[in-house]
């Protein structure tokens, strides 16, 4: 090969550059437009459906509180209480109970934990499923009305919207166990068991929803923080968005939700494409499928870099703003009708 000229070297940095300058120009460009405050009056449903969200994640941090291991029987009475919520809702719940392996404390292990799982079949393609997910534990010392009882209320109402409405996928709403520390990314995380098994099967799941910390707004500016310097520049400084977060290689999936989304919410909404190890972009259910070689994405407030109370005993219900979690809701049932598609 003849040697190249320092010219030409030039020239071949600085479209590498300007080629990833492009590409990280499109994973942050999203399409549609976010709405913008100030937000629309509440519609009676909408009021309606404010008041059945907070009764939820009042029963979880407040009726059940503290719901891990370390707190005996509490994740049992949430599992028990996730579950005739879901009959209620006119479904037929199944369990999937796993085993602890040991991997991220020993004396956990052969102790057994439960994902919750309601099944609406697919009417024209049922083999391909869309999962819509969020994990109903909490930390030690925390009620977890945002983290994650936000996810567990929203993931209830969007199953009772789609109750007997079955789409042309396969849709299923997924309650699991084991999402925080010490099994935070570990094999014995509720969903590494869910998405585990469903690999073993061979399940074509085309995408997988992570709901968690969706109830914290402010429109204070300095609210929203971030993981890196920079982003703020691209990003709004108030915490009052609905974030849509994914990896690199799942951007497409991620475009077509906040398109989606955007066309029904009523609360502004931001997406973005980014590298998954940035912190932040795979703290969630849905590291556990990408680890399985499924697409997901996840639906936050952003939690630590908004929520000053995070994983602490001021985590409580009378923070959240539940006008706002229910205009999330509206916007993600448009997203679940647009995947399951």
């Amino acid at each position: 090969m003849p040697k190249l000229s320092r010219h030409f070297r030039w020239q071949v940095r600085i479209g590498v550059l300007l080629l990833l300058l492009l590409n990280a120009v499109w994973m942050l460009a999203m399409p549609g437009s976010s709405a913008r405050a100030p937000l629309p009056e509440a519609t009676a449903e909408l009021r309606l459906l404010a008041s059945d969200l907070e009764s939820d994640v009042r029963a979880l941090s407040e009726g059940i509180g503290e719901r891990n291991l370390h707190c005996p029987g509490s994740l049992d009475e949430a599992a028990d209480w996730i579950e005739a919520r879901l009959r209620a809702a006119g479904y037929v719940p199944q369990r999937q109970r796993y085993e602890l392996s040991g991997d991220s404390i020993p004396r956990y292990a052969g102790h057994t934990a439960d994902n919750l799982v309601a099944e609406l079949p697919g009417r024209v393609r049922p083999e391909e499923i869309v999962i819509v997910g969020a994990h109903y534990d909490t930390v030690p010392g925390s009620p977890g009305a945002n983290d994650n009882g936000s996810g567990v209320a929203v993931l209830l109402a969007l199953a009772a919207r789609f109750a007997e409405r079955p789409q042309p996928r396969t849709v299923r709403f997924v309650a699991f166990a084991n999402e925080e520390p010490p099994f935070y990314q570990t094999r014995d995380m509720g969903s590494h068991a869910y998405a585990r098994e469903s690999r073993r099967r061979g399940e074509p799941i085309i995408a997988m929803i992570a709901l968690d910390g969706l109830g914290k707004f402010s429109d204070q500016p300095g609210s929203q923080q971030y993981p890196v310097p920079g982003l703020q520049l691209r990003y709004p400084r108030a915490g009052n968005f609905i974030g849509l977060i994914t990896r690199f290689r799942d951007a497409r999936l991620l475009r077509r939700a906040l398109a989606a989304f955007r066309e029904q919410a009523t609360v502004p909404s931001e997406g973005a494409a980014l590298p998954a190890w940035l912190p932040g972009v795979g703290w969630s259910d849905h590291w556990s499928f990408w680890v399985h070689g499924y697409p997901a994405f996840l639906v936050t407030d952003t939690l630590p870099f908004r929520d000053p109370h995070y994983h602490t005993s001021r985590d409580t219900p009378e923070r959240l703003d539940y006008d706002r979690m229910a205009r999330v809701t509206e916007g993600l049932e448009a997203v679940i009708r647009r995947l399951a598609e």
